[in-house]
């Protein structure tokens, strides 16, 4: 009789086990039926903005693992989510409701953020939980950039990451991805940190917080990147100057593009530092604009058509030329990219507005996962990307921009 008992709560167990493992595999399959049936870019803005909003309060947490099966075993071990990296998906998340907030006056939109700030701060300004990685940074920044409140009241909260960034600076005068890897420089932490400190820098006139952020795109771009084709490594070390992991990664190069042009943007037209970074934004939008694929994706390995598209990829150099197009030189061929990516993410959107298939989180240097799925960070820079396109290059009351079908050419007629 025990045995049997035995037997049976066995089973059970073996049962448990069988489903955790299928059932988001069955799950995917499900929605994924009628994939990128959106046509309509108003459309499919509603939809996966409305996803966005969903996800702020209640985002999904990232497996750090690729492990398909006795999935079970790396929640008991706590492998399998991080909070550090929720952090910069809920940043990429509150970047993009905060675009689609700049045209668009959503009650419901602005309490989930109310709700979300309370959730995240006391009502000093104060973190309560203060973040302990370098990843807390853009999230800090995406903060900033919420126009309907006033974001002096967090100052204290940025005081904080201010500080965090600080401790992290190395013996090369540049910023640690964190402070048990003193000797590598990741592309991850331009995105990470450079926004967040020239927007506090010109906030709260601290000047060193720029100049930090100009050396640590400066000292990687003397360093990590290749040459002829100006595209980054994962990481180089300080102490020989080696570069490691894989040139031509392509969330890498979504990092450095996003520190990059945000950190651009922020910066006034008289300043040197922004002429300076000109250079580098014509550069990397010219070399990156050589790596994308005839459907207007890139691929994970951006230098490889045999590897698969990535959307977070995708998203983030989208958003990149977009901005890129700002400069007379190259706004044509930047706004015919962007349009290129903005069409890709439409055709692998789920019904249920989930931006799909992007690349899960690394592992280790050199190491990437071989899963491709949803991503909060993807689908707030997607929905960053529409309503930054919609607002700039649809329509106005007075002038017309329209996209020529057959030549991508920009085309103006009033």
């Amino acid at each position: 009789m025990i045995l049997e008992i035995l037997s049976i709560i066995l089973l059970i167990i073996i049962l448990i086990v069988i489903l955790i493992d299928l059932f988001p595999i069955i799950t995917n399959m499900l929605l994924r039926f009628h994939i990128g049936r959106y046509k309509d870019k108003n459309i499919w803005n509603n939809a996966i903005t409305k996803k966005g909003r969903d996800w702020l309060l209640r985002t999904p947490k990232i497996r750090v693992t690729d492990n398909t099966r006795l999935v079970v075993i790396d929640m008991l071990r706590g492998n399998y989510s991080n909070n550090t990296i929720q952090h910069w998906q809920e940043a990429s998340l509150l970047l993009g409701l905060s675009e689609y907030l700049k045209d668009n006056k959503d009650k419901e939109i602005e309490k989930e953020i109310t709700n979300y700030l309370n959730k995240k701060f006391h009502k000093n300004g104060k973190w309560k939980v203060i973040p302990k990685n370098i990843d807390g940074a853009i999230l800090a920044y995406a903060i900033m950039k919420l126009d309907f409140i006033k974001t002096d009241q967090y100052k204290s909260a940025f005081d904080e990451i201010w500080d965090l960034i600080f401790n992290h600076i190395g013996e090369d005068g540049t910023v640690e991805y964190r402070k048990f890897m003193k000797s590598y420089r990741y592309v991850d932490t331009i995105g990470f940190i450079c926004p967040f400190l020239v927007s506090y820098g010109l906030k709260f006139k601290k000047e060193e917080c720029i100049q930090l952020a100009i050396k640590q795109i400066k000292e990687f771009e003397n360093y990590g990147m290749l040459n002829k084709y100006f595209i980054p490594c994962h990481v180089y070390k300080i102490d020989n100057k080696i570069p490691l992991g894989l040139f031509g990664w392509g969330r890498g190069l979504g990092w450095y593009a996003i520190g990059l042009i945000d950190s651009w943007n922020e910066l006034s037209e008289g300043c040197e530092f922004k002429k300076d970074l000109e250079k580098s934004v014509k550069r990397f939008a010219l070399t990156a604009m050589d790596f994308q694929q005839e459907n207007g994706s890139w691929n994970w390995s951006v230098t490889r058509n045999e590897s698969r598209p990535d959307s977070s990829t995708t998203a983030t150099l989208g958003w990149f030329m977009l901005n890129a197009a700002k400069i007379q030189d190259i706004s044509e061929a930047c706004l015919s990219s962007s349009k290129c990516a903005i069409d890709y993410l439409m055709k692998v959107t789920r019904r249920n507005g989930t931006v799909d298939f992007s690349q899960g989180d690394t592992k280790d240097i050199g190491v990437y996962s071989t899963l491709f799925d949803i991503l909060p960070f993807t689908q707030g820079f997607s929905i960053r990307c529409i309503n930054y396109y919609i607002r700039n290059f649809k329509l106005s009351n007075i002038t017309k921009y329209e996209i020529d079908e057959d030549k991508e050419i920009l085309k103006k007629s009033v």
